[in-house]
């Protein structure tokens, strides 16, 4: 049975942390110990911790965005299952760089308690105790950087490809290769390539290692 949402003192928010780098793991931790806060277990991936939450029944969770086996988003994945298994559990995801595409999957629920910070940040005490004492109380925290590409991608994204772009991704929609491409559009392939490459960038397909970016991208450029 899951918590009520967090409500206690800073002296009594219990923190796990997920981060395969040794000295960010022991960094954050030390940072948190400092600010009065109880870290009760730090795992080097993704797997221990969700392995362990159901015994250390955190408040917050601190994890990488990209850690073990293959760094891309195994931390965004964590962080929703540990939400599946403990509705209540504050989720606080630090990234290296901006990372929209993951910044909106972790928001896309609706729901509080969650936040997203460049790693840069939380070398900052008083800053990473505000974010962990707001997560575990139901707010929301955003990078600043976070927050100016969100917004900048309210518009639509589309508009932003060029005339070149519009052709390959149409040529996508037809079910073609980059080679058949290259040929209808009389350029080399490496062009194609490219082009294909920045239509992923400005649609914000980034490479998750499981959806079909092609697929997605025309899906988009369907529903237009």
């Amino acid at each position: 049975m899951s918590r009520e949402p967090y409500s206690g003192s800073v002296s009594s928010l219990r923190v796990v942390v997920a981060d395969d780098s040794v000295l960010l793991r022991e960094g954050l931790v030390r940072v948190l110990v400092e600010a009065g806060i109880d870290v009760v277990a730090a795992y080097p991936d993704a797997d221990q911790l969700l392995a362990a939450l159901p015994t250390t029944r955190p408040d917050v969770v601190l994890l990488d965005v990209r850690m073990p086996p293959t760094f891309r988003d195994e931390g965004v994945r964590a962080a929703i299952l540990a939400r599946k298994l403990q509705p209540t559990v504050g989720i606080l995801l630090l990234s290296q760089y901006v990372e929209v595409a993951y910044a909106q999957e972790l928001l896309s629920s609706g729901a509080g308690g969650v936040g997203y910070l460049l790693k840069d940040r939380v070398a900052s005490l008083d800053e990473l105790q505000d974010a962990v004492t707001r997560i575990a109380a139901g707010g929301t925290v955003l990078d600043p950087e976070v927050v100016a590409q969100l917004l900048g991608r309210r518009h639509d994204p589309l508009s932003t490809l060029t005339p070149r772009e519009r052709e390959v991704l149409a040529l996508m929609g037809e079910g073609r290769t980059n080679v058949a491409i290259a040929a209808a559009l009389v350029i080399g392939t490496g062009a194609v390539e490219k082009n294909v490459t920045s239509i992923f960038s400005k649609l914000g397909l980034d490479d998750s290692g499981t959806d079909h970016r092609r697929v997605l991208a025309v899906l988009r450029w369907l529903q237009r």
